[in-house]
């Protein structure tokens, strides 16, 4: 199959490599050139422009950063409407606001373009291992023509409902991940600083009722001080803020959500945007002693 790919980043670019692994023909756009260099020596055609792509392809999928970004890929100048033919299929796997989900949707269908929104969970590592969580919305029987495409880079693959469904999904898999981080790194923290060992604390609520992926994978990470980017903290932010726009939106209180989107504007705040999600742990280290260097001569000690 013919297949367009927008969006090369950190997930974007393994994901497209599966994608050609399983023989599919690439068609490729990148804002940045150097996004498009792993694939210069591959099979993949490099186009100038989203409508380059979907005029080339039969599904074209994108992962790109947040709301505005997809509808300029999509829907904007030299956009993928210009440019895809009437039945051919866009699946947008970035994760943006449900409503904007099915705006694009909607104007898709009225050239006669099918549209899913199936936003990913797993990070940069689910993204290697081709072991993502897909969420889709849109009609079931355009899923299900597309899911062996879907099923090259994920491991579950779960249709919700409708236009929208797939990214309401992902704001509750961003409510629970964004709230259980910040409450790892508030637990370690405080056992830290209560003098007692954080590894043996983990150890022990590993084998209890608190125990979580989070706190497993997460936590590992935190007391390993491995900030490094897998899945980066204003990405979280930006999460979050589509969650709480769309509780605004409802009329709902999310308590919990609000306090950790707090937590990650203060991350991002302090320069620490690029750092992975783990990273709250320094901030709330620097928060609780006004020395983070103290800090991480405690955390060696331990």
């Amino acid at each position: 199959m013919n297949i367009g790919f927008i969006g090369l980043g950190l997930m974007g670019r393994p994901m497209a490599h599966h994608l050609a692994q399983a023989g599919h023909i690439l068609h490729l756009w990148a804002r940045r050139e150097a996004s498009l260099q792993p694939f210069a020596t591959t099979s993949a055609v490099i186009h100038d422009c989203p409508a380059g792509v979907a005029q080339h392809a039969d599904v074209v999928i994108t992962m790109v950063s947040d709301s505005p970004d997809v509808e300029a890929v999509c829907l904007g100048e030299h956009g993928v409407i210009a440019g895809a033919k009437a039945g051919s299929c866009v699946i947008d796997m970035s994760t943006i606001a449900p409503d904007a989900a099915r705006q694009i949707g909607i104007r898709l269908a009225e050239q006669g373009i099918r549209f899913l929104d199936a936003p990913v969970s797993g990070g940069e590592i689910g993204a290697i291992n081709a072991t993502l969580t897909i969420m889709v919305g849109g009609a079931y029987e355009v899923f299900e023509q597309v899911k062996p495409v879907l099923s090259c880079m994920g491991k579950t693959i779960t249709w919700i409902g409708e236009c929208g469904a797939g990214q309401v999904a992902k704001a509750c898999n961003q409510i629970l991940g964004g709230v259980t981080v910040v409450a790892v790194a508030e637990a370690l923290n405080f056992a830290r600083q209560s003098g007692v060992d954080p590894a043996r604390v983990r150890e022990a609520l590993l084998g209890g009722a608190a125990y979580s992926r989070i706190l497993e994978n997460h936590g590992q990470r935190m007391l390993e001080r491995n900030f490094s980017p897998g899945f980066k903290a204003w990405m979280q932010q930006k999460d979050l803020r589509i969650v709480m726009n769309e509780a605004h939106r409802l009329g709902l209180m999310l308590p919990a959500t609000a306090a950790a989107a707090q937590v990650f504007n203060a991350l991002v705040g302090v320069g620490l945007g690029e750092a992975d999600t783990v990273a709250i742990l320094q901030l709330l280290e620097q928060i609780g002693s006004g020395d983070p260097r103290k800090n991480n001569r405690a955390a060696k000690e331990i």
